[in-house]
């Protein structure tokens, strides 16, 4: 009889601590999604502050059949005294070219043994070192800046002297299927919708890798030259725990598309999860204790942000965890964990719902939303490769041609 009662006790607490740690993820989504809900924003005062020199970065690998529309959507929004400069990394193809003939500057490096965004943007920042701008802009290859967003994010960098995020979203493919539709809204929750919360409440938000701007003055300083695989997110940590936490900027958009070719989408989803989970793991905690040292809240709620792993898997784990907590209390087990965790599957509907009815709507069907289960399911092995055979080196997405 203790034997069973000692085992009924080990799986209550098994079952309330995992519903516990979930509640702090669930927690902070749910709130985040509720103060973007609420949120309304204008045009800032910071973009009525003079226009500074600016430089536009591209780091492009390979890019020779879509770096046209990158840059002309770029060109007609700067001034004779800015630069666009086209870093051609370890390029195969006629990038460098392409790039010269759309008017805009482009050097070449080759150095095959490191590969990666982070070395390109480094290279890129000693090229104009002699010369330098105000602000520096960094725009992925792929990406399409929308009128005004360059100016806009170089004057409110240069005002309030930090980085400052655009708002990045992916576009669906042409006939985008349930599971493309699932990707595009989990996208703009993750980029649009919860980084919109943290402005409403006044705290700092992450890096998302493109539209990123920066007073000259702070990033010459940043070392840039790694093949980390979600280097924006890292870069984005060490300038908050030194004292320069992004700003957002939701006036500002840069759109990429979501590839169609399905092992191109497959490879780009596990570079940024895996990323993502790692650094979750590794650099919560490192924010947490400089929160606690330097008695800054805003590092706190900027750990409480990246303590949200990917919504599939945050959903998933979710699952799982509830789905355990039933069979326990059936069982004869606590129903409290069952009870808990249901709480916290309604707060996660509520969240993805709300950031879909003011966000997405628009662009994504209702419909879609059915397909999550299938979705999850998809991203799964993805999940499981994190800890059989983890991808710690960047690695180029095709481009769909």
């Amino acid at each position: 009889m203790e034997i069973n009662q000692l085992s009924f006790l080990f799986v209550d607490v098994v079952l309330l601590t995992i519903a516990l740690i979930l509640l702090i993820p669930v927690a902070v989504l749910f709130l985040e999604c509720s103060a973007a809900f609420l949120s309304s924003f204008g045009t800032t005062d910071e973009t009525k502050e003079p226009r500074p020199k600016i430089a536009v970065l591209i780091p492009a690998y390979n890019e020779a059949a879509g770096i046209v529309a990158t840059i002309s959507t770029i060109l007609p929004q700067l001034t004779p005294q800015d630069r666009l400069l086209v870093i051609a990394d370890n390029c195969t193809d006629a990038t460098a070219q392409i790039a010269r003939n759309c008017g805009a500057t482009a050097i070449e490096r080759h150095d095959t043994e490191r590969k990666g965004k982070g070395y390109a943007l480094d290279f890129g920042l000693q090229s104009i070192a002699s010369d330098p701008p105000e602000v520096v802009i960094m725009v992925d290859a792929d990406c399409i800046c929308e009128p005004d967003s360059i100016e806009t994010l170089a004057r409110v960098s240069m005002a309030k002297q930090r980085p400052v995020q655009a708002t990045y979203l992916m576009e669906q493919p042409p006939d985008p299927t349930p599971k493309d539709s699932i990707s595009a809204l989990a996208f703009l929750v993750k980029n649009l919708v919860r980084p919109s919360g943290l402005k409403q409440l006044g705290f700092p938000s992450l890096l998302t890798g493109t539209g990123m701007a920066f007073p000259w003055l702070i990033i010459r300083d940043v070392p840039l030259a790694s093949g980390n695989i979600v280097e924006d997110m890292q870069m984005s940590l060490d300038l908050a725990i030194a004292g320069h936490p992004t700003v957002f900027c939701p006036e500002a958009r840069v759109t990429g598309c979501l590839p169609q070719q399905q092992e191109a989408a497959k490879t780009q989803r596990t570079r940024w999860e895996h990323g993502h989970i790692q650094t979750l793991l590794t650099q919560t905690p490192r924010l947490a204790t400089a929160s606690i040292e330097q008695q800054r809240f805003d590092l706190m709620a900027i750990a409480l942000d990246l303590s949200v792993p990917p919504l599939s898997l945050l959903v998933a784990l979710w699952l799982a965890a509830f789905v355990a907590s039933i069979v326990g209390a059936i069982i004869g087990s606590s129903a409290i964990p069952a009870i808990l965790l249901g709480v916290q599957g309604l707060l996660i509907l509520v969240a993805i719902v709300s950031a879909w009815g003011k966000f997405g709507r628009a662009h994504i069907s209702g419909a879609t939303l059915l397909s999550v289960p299938f979705y999850i399911l998809w991203k799964i092995p993805l999940y499981l490769g994190f800890l059989l055979k983890r991808q710690t080196n960047w690695v180029r997405t095709e481009r769909d041609v």
